[in-house]
């Protein structure tokens, strides 16, 4: 990871688009400041797109497209995205799966919540979870004392062994049955619902994040970043992106801002 200083201005000026994540990324102690709005708004007054990638619930994803200064949202770590059509009036949802498959995987969720809760002293299931549509939220770090490492490991492990996809954000650790991640629905969604071909245009767009649950984004974007506190949990991520901020979580978002508007 390079200094965001270090960016070259031709890069930053061509670029049109800016996904982010939400969780100590456009968040301090698990709120969105002025700050963090503010920087969206004046993308988005420029002419850039943005976009929320989150493991945040359905329920969230739904208040978030309709009243954060957004194009749209992915949730649940890739399993829906949502899209308001302000004029229409009408919220556009793409979901991985159906109605009733979605309902048998959270049946089987359940399981794996009480193995959890029965091996993991101190864990809990997310306080989002009742908004959730596809996913099994456990708390390690958001309304519970900090697990250490080994805790969570041994959790990711419980949703393996039963079979489900199991990734580790700054927060929680987020299971589901499914192959499918942050990346598979933002592009699906750029296509079916923006058409834009992101595998042509990916260059001119950049994902922003903290955790290791972001790295198949790090990945894919040439120009992706990370807020400083990513260094945290690095050693927990397969691929980092390319560029670090200085500042860690909101204040971090700012400079990523910044440092694209500024070279428009």
């Amino acid at each position: 990871m390079q200094p965001i200083r270090d960016w070259p201005v031709t890069a930053r000026a061509s670029i049109t688009g800016v996904f982010t994540d939400i969780d100590d990324t456009l968040t301090v102690d698990g709120r969105v400041g002025a700050e963090a709005f503010d920087a969206m708004e004046r993308l988005r007054d420029a002419g850039l797109f943005v976009v929320p990638v989150t493991g945040r619930p359905a329920g969230w994803c739904d208040m978030i497209a309709r009243t954060w200064p957004v194009d749209a949202v992915v949730g649940e770590n890739g399993a829906l995205a949502f899209h308001y059509d302000v004029g229409a009036r009408r919220m556009r949802r793409l979901y991985v799966d159906d109605a009733a498959t979605r309902a048998a995987n959270m049946k089987r969720l359940m399981a794996v919540r009480d193995d959890v809760l029965a091996q993991i002293r101190g864990a809990a299931v997310s306080v989002d979870q009742p908004y959730r549509e596809t996913d099994l939220a456990i708390d390690f770090a958001e309304d519970v004392e900090p697990l250490d490492d080994a805790a969570v490991e041994r959790i990711v492990s419980i949703f393996e062994t039963h079979g489900a996809t199991a990734r580790i954000s700054s927060i929680h650790v987020n299971g589901w049955f499914g192959d499918y991640n942050k990346l598979s629905m933002t592009i699906r969604m750029m296509t079916e619902i923006f058409g834009v071909d992101l595998e042509r245009d990916k260059e001119r767009y950049i994902f922003v994040g903290d955790s290791p649950n972001d790295t198949p984004m790090f990945d894919y974007f040439p120009n992706a970043v990370g807020v400083a506190n990513l260094s945290e949990l690095a050693d927990r991520c397969p691929a980092l992106p390319a560029w670090i901020t200085v500042s860690p979580r909101t204040a971090g978002f700012v400079e990523v801002a910044d440092a694209v508007l500024s070279a428009r």
